[in-house]
């Protein structure tokens, strides 16, 4: 019925709907074809808390975890305004969860079976980025009349239960439970590692920026290109997250020389832009980072085997535990490294 009501206040009641398929949240989309075009119905109903039960908060409040459809708007409204693609809405409706979009198509980053990067495509996600991050970006951004929306920072407590979710759910996957004091070192070594993270100077993190969020518009010139979808779940926070996630793509195997060339171009253009930009540390931060983001989408996966019933992502982790280990590997990460050497047993496909 709200469908319905929402459909019909937009002028898109007659509209005819196609299924898509879904991802690994609770949104679910449509295509409304008019004679006039192709439009995005995005059924996004308000996420329930949960159990309070990280120190009486649910886990989508202590991650920063968007709950409506209100963040997502404010930010497609921003990244608009910066420069980049993201849907425009065409309509809105809030309180319901139901929003009408630009369809950016389905043509996307990667090719072939299995997928690999294609690295034209790659260097513009790359170079989408780098125009971001050379700019001052607010924390503050319009929503509607009377409405605005704060982008939460990306604070240390929630990059901490994010990486917890390795010993929440991969671990007793691999029955390999870790004691109290063995929790307390993995936050406090993570902790440390994290501190740079923390005091860089923050941008948008879009949190999810890679190949299942990226589409391709051949047909448009420059960053319009690059079509950005789920970014809900931004944070202010340290810009190497997103070229984290992009260069160790969890549904892709990105080499480790593409990796490198990608990296070496975001560098490049860092350096050109601003004199005073630290390269190492930034390297620093981005293996870090993509260590932490390892850690937490093995616990995702295994989680959502476990609890959700959708095993078709285990297909993924020898893929990411091949990333955390190439990460770990950096001289930086050395304590980090040992712990999970000693705690953490390899993905053993079953």
């Amino acid at each position: 019925m709200a469908n319905t009501i929402c459909l019909e206040a937009a002028g898109y009641a007659e509209a005819r709907r196609q299924r898509m398929a879904g991802d690994a949240s609770t949104r679910s989309y449509a295509r409304l074809i008019r004679d006039d075009g192709v439009f995005i119905l995005m059924n996004s109903p308000k996420r329930p808390d949960g159990a309070a039960i990280y120190g009486g908060k649910p886990y989508s409040a202590v991650a920063h975890l968007a709950e409506s459809v209100v963040p997502f708007v404010a930010m497609a409204k921003g990244l608009r305004e910066y420069g980049l693609l993201a849907p425009e809405i065409l309509h809105a409706d809030l309180a319901q969860g139901l929003l009408v979009i630009e369809d950016l198509g389905d043509e996307r980053v990667v090719a072939g079976d299995p997928p690999v990067p294609i690295e034209e495509r790659y260097e513009a996600a790359v170079d989408a980025l780098l125009a971001l991050h050379e700019q001052q970006l607010p924390d503050l951004l319009p929503v509607a009349p009377h409405l605005e929306y704060r982008i939460p920072p990306y604070d240390l407590e929630a990059f901490l239960i994010e990486a917890e979710l390795i010993l929440d759910w991969y671990l007793p996957r691999l029955d390999a439970p870790v004691t109290d004091d063995a929790r307390e070192q993995f936050r406090s070594l993570w902790g440390e590692a994290l501190q740079p993270a923390i005091e860089a100077p923050p941008t948008w993190v879009l949190r999810d920026y890679h190949s299942p969020n990226l589409l391709w518009l051949p047909n448009r010139k420059g960053l319009a290109r690059l079509g950005i979808l789920d970014f809900q779940d931004a944070v202010m926070g340290p810009p190497a997250y997103d070229l984290a996630s992009l260069l160790q793509d969890a549904r892709v195997d990105v080499v480790e020389p593409t990796e490198l060339a990608l990296l070496g171009r975001y560098l490049r253009r860092r350096r050109a832009a601003d004199p005073d930009f630290d390269g190492a540390q930034f390297i620093k931060i981005y293996v870090t980072l993509a260590a932490q983001r390892a850690s937490k989408i093995l616990g995702i996966f295994a989680r959502l085997d476990a609890r959700d019933g959708k095993p078709q992502y285990l297909r993924h982790m020898p893929r990411i535990w091949g990333y955390l280990q190439r990460s770990l590997a950096h001289p930086a990460l050395g304590p980090l490294n040992d712990w999970y050497g000693e705690h953490v047993p390899a993905w053993q496909t079953t």
